[in-house]
């Protein structure tokens, strides 16, 4: 008889200013992510919208707010436009590699910029270079930070200036958390080459999806993520596409 499988316990936070809209609270519930089956209740509970930070599973559960919705890419329907088209062309230069998940003190300092020239009041400007290892080292799921960095020298490595937190799942890649070099000479839309080129890898792998978290309607610094189509978003009947409406195809 094989032993039984114990249910994950959920909690609530307390309410909490809304970091996205004005004048609304948020709260989560959450779970922890431990143990040899850790990986797949994190992939069993991104399917229905939940979101990994270190150790632990969460997803909005606002008592009064419905505007976080998760949203994914499929990957094998994805075609650049014209504006993304050049975007990948101008960032074609760039040396990739997918890392492991330890953090260095280059992947800091990109972050202190990349806070102090994107988000100067959020929620991370306090972070140390402690908090940001946790932050990536903490993983029970098998996670990469993929770099970004400029051509080389002398067979030395270019400077960085783009990183991404990806957890790799069975059906896609999930970005946990981006950061860039947001004022780059001749690089602009260095962020969206970062997604592009996560679409571009997980459909190379073989992979179905692309997770982006959460779109948040009415929240002007979210509206990015609906630039990248086909764009799926999970409501209580399932995934369906954003556009339409329509239930978003079975895949393999």
């Amino acid at each position: 008889m094989s032993a039984p499988v114990r249910f994950p316990r959920f909690f609530v936070t307390n309410p909490a200013p809304c970091p996205y809209l004005p004048g609304k609270t948020e709260r989560k519930v959450f779970t922890e992510l431990n143990g040899v089956h850790a990986p797949e209740l994190n992939e069993a509970l991104g399917r229905i919208g939940f979101r990994r930070s270190q150790n632990v599973a969460y997803r909005p559960s606002c008592a009064d707010c419905k505007a976080c919705v998760a949203v994914r890419i499929r990957t094998n329907g994805f075609e650049p436009n014209a504006t993304q088209r050049r975007t990948i062309r101008r960032n074609s230069d760039l040396s990739v590699g997918a890392c492991r998940p330890w953090s260095t003190s280059e992947q800091f300092a990109l972050l202190r910029r990349y806070l102090d020239q994107r988000h100067p009041e959020g929620g991370m400007t306090n972070m140390d270079d402690f908090d940001y290892a946790d932050m990536v080292e903490q993983t029970p799921v098998e996670t990469h930070v993929v770099e970004y960095r400029l051509p080389g020298q002398y067979g030395r490595p270019g400077d960085l200036i783009g990183a991404c937190i990806t957890d790799q799942q069975s059906d896609g890649l999930s970005m946990v958390y981006s950061f860039y070099e947001a004022e780059a000479e001749g690089r602009p839309s260095l962020g969206n080459f970062i997604i592009m080129d996560h679409i571009l890898r997980a459909r190379a792998a073989g992979l179905p999806y692309v997770y982006l978290g959460y779109w948040v309607e009415g929240a002007v610094r979210m509206q990015y993520k609906t630039r990248y189509r086909p764009l799926e978003k999970l409501t209580p009947e399932g995934w369906v596409d954003f556009e339409t409406g329509e239930p978003a195809p079975a895949v393999d």
